[in-house]
């Protein structure tokens, strides 16, 4: 009988955006691109994400200060990302999406959903800039799948929800963070560990 011998995790390497990404018209100028399994060889990547040094929040809500159900790690343009990956990630998207976006992608914010219980309320990203401008968010998602979930500020359209799963990338721009809503909806079914690395330009959050 052969002893089965694991090889060494491959090395993370990006998918070619340009011929890769599909583009999802929306309503309202708004717009997302699609690219699974953009990131190959993402478990070191994860792997080495988990490790950092995660924050807990709270917030204010109502008449309460509430536990943030998710862990908060945002790296400006001046820090360098925890991996090289994500470097080349973000140097990627910043030439690919130069001509539209007219600028670079420069912070990095992270989010750890620990299990099915993390999520993200419904919001737009539109603290700075955002809340007047078109702009784009794009984010790449590692480790267990969840959904992301968009729905249209006006109503009138059913909720879309597009799976994100290890080392897959979404990028929503135009103007879906002023005209249509995201989010990561808590989960019952069993479910891991999921890390959202979001590029932003700068100022905008």
């Amino acid at each position: 009988m052969l002893d089965l011998v694991a090889g060494p995790s491959p090395t993370p390497t990006l998918e070619p955006l340009r011929g890769h990404v599909t583009r999802h018209r929306l309503t309202a100028g708004a717009w997302v691109d699609v690219l699974p399994g953009w990131l190959h060889g993402s478990d070191e990547v994860f792997d080495t994400l988990l490790g950092i040094d995660w924050r807990a929040d709270r917030r204010q809500m109502y008449d309460n200060v509430v536990d943030v159900p998710r862990l908060l790690r945002w790296f400006g343009g001046d820090e360098t990302l925890p991996h090289p990956a994500l470097e080349a990630a973000k140097a990627a998207l910043s030439s690919y999406y130069a001509e539209e976006l007219g600028e670079a992608f420069v912070t990095a914010g992270m989010c750890l959903y620990r299990d099915g219980r993390d999520s993200v309320a419904w919001h737009g990203d539109t603290i700075g800039r955002s809340a007047r401008h078109d702009t784009m968010v794009a984010i790449l998602s590692l480790g267990s799948p969840r959904f992301l979930s968009l729905r249209p500020r006006a109503g009138g359209h059913e909720t879309l929800r597009f799976p994100q799963g290890h080392g897959d990338l979404i990028v929503m721009g135009g103007s879906c963070q002023r005209t249509w809503e995201h989010a990561i909806l808590k989960t019952a079914k069993p479910v891991g560990p999921r890390i959202s690395v979001q590029f932003r330009p700068i100022n905008v959050a």
